[in-house]
């Protein structure tokens, strides 16, 4: 449970654990990138890098080749 709450009166946060701990799958790259930024903990930094290494990198797109003759 998080600090300093009732379990009666507590809501369920699905990107919270019971501890109060954040879940890092549901956060997309940018999320991730931003945390890992806030982050002073190695601990955490080292959880958030390691989760973002899972992840594939983001698609390029291409513009489609005119052809110009």
């Amino acid at each position: 449970m998080a600090v300093g709450q009732n379990q009666k009166t507590r809501k369920n946060d699905s990107l919270v654990t019971k501890t109060g701990k954040p879940r890092l799958g549901p956060l997309n790259l940018t999320q991730l990138n931003t945390m890992l930024a806030k982050s002073t903990k190695p601990k955490e930094q080292a959880k958030i890098k390691r989760e973002i290494s899972k992840r594939p990198p983001a698609p390029v797109k291409l513009e489609p080749a005119t052809a110009t003759e």
